[in-house]
């Protein structure tokens, strides 16, 4: 009995022990966390959610014309998409959870390139967020998308940022968090709760196609405005063509394609070739496939990336020929199946 009760009092300390060296760890990963700047995916929806709107406009008959989202950058100041507002004669914007309506009284300032649109509100109650620092923005980082997409309000999408497109010289911020009509002008936001991005365009044809516009386009629209409110008519689209949306061509999963792959008459030498089809109005270079080797099980055996550099004109095709790897003869031998991905591409000048 004696020496139960010894083994009972010995467990006791060494779970207070381990207890008294686990608390002070813990409280020092919050401390650092938060020192860091990181917050919890919870924490950034609350965050978000105070200062984004559900953007409602109408046309000159007062009928609705458009729903999208908005974010607070300023007093009675909101940040959208200029196609969420585009044609409009006026409108409200609502904050997500709220039933109060806050007239929208004009445009600041627009960029139809750029596809954003700074718009001057009824006097509110709610924080500004906070822009991001775009330069650190880098593939691979968590993101997080808040909208009303279809009209359901405050949707809180993660995901990541899945790619930094070139667009002639500029730039799209590419991300796996979906898009849909009714998120278009909502903030793109990083762990660390700040602005990176405004959701902009998803692509129906493609997987996890969405994109956002840079920041640092919106801050330096911002920084550059007189702050004067300006009327409806400023919502008209001018006859300007160049936008930054419309020339990545919304055709961009299917725009630039790999296929026609063939294995050369040598298997010993792993060669294969495929073409490069250039299916949009302007003019390609550096694209980057990937080589799926599938064996007859439809399971990946082996993956493999190839550039092509070559300038691809519009509506013209490239057939270029890759030297495989020492052991491809091997892969050549259990392959069944060849799936090719366009991963990247940039616009010649």
């Amino acid at each position: 009995m004696k020496k139960c009760l010894n083994h009972l009092i010995n467990f006791l300390l060494e779970i207070k022990m381990k207890a008294t060296s686990i608390i002070p760890f813990l409280f020092f990963q919050i401390v650092f966390s938060n020192a860091f700047g990181q917050l919890t995916g919870r924490q950034v929806a609350d965050r978000a959610f105070k200062s984004t709107v559900l953007i409602s406009t109408i046309d000159s008959d007062g009928q609705s014309l458009a729903i999208g989202s908005g974010f607070v950058i300023g007093s009675g100041v909101i940040a959208t998409n200029f196609h969420v507002i585009e044609n409009s004669n006026g409108g409200f914007v609502r904050f997500i959870g709220s039933n109060t309506k806050y007239k929208i009284k004009g445009i600041i300032e627009k960029s139809e390139k750029y596809d954003l649109a700074i718009i001057s509100v009824d006097q509110f109650s709610a924080p500004q967020l906070n822009f991001g620092d775009y330069s650190k923005v880098g593939v691979g980082d968590e993101i997080y998308a808040i909208g009303n997409p279809n009209g359901l309000e405050g949707t809180f999408s993660q995901g990541i940022v899945s790619g930094l497109r070139d667009v002639s010289s500029d730039e799209l911020l590419q991300i796996t968090a979906p898009i849909s009509p009714g998120s278009s002008g909502g903030p793109v936001m990083n762990s660390n709760a700040e602005i990176i991005g405004i959701a902009v365009a998803s692509y129906k044809s493609g997987q996890n196609l969405n994109f956002a516009i840079p920041i640092k386009y919106l801050d330096e629209l911002y920084s550059k405005s007189s702050k004067n409110v300006k009327s409806f008519f400023e919502t008209k689209k001018s006859s300007y063509q160049g936008s930054l949306i419309s020339s990545f061509g919304e055709t961009l999963d299917s725009g630039v394609e790999a296929t026609s792959f063939n294995w050369s008459s040598n298997q010993f030498t792993g060669q294969y070739t495929f073409s490069i089809r250039n299916k949009l109005d302007r003019s390609i270079k550096n694209v980057l496939c990937l080589v799926i080797f599938y064996d007859e099980n439809k399971l990946p055996i082996d993956t493999e990336y190839v550039n092509i550099e070559d300038y691809i004109a519009p509506k013209l095709a490239i057939r270029t020929t890759r030297l495989g790897r020492i052991s491809a003869d091997i892969v050549r031998d259990f392959t069944h199946h060849i799936e090719l991905r366009v991963v990247h591409f940039k616009f010649a000048d």
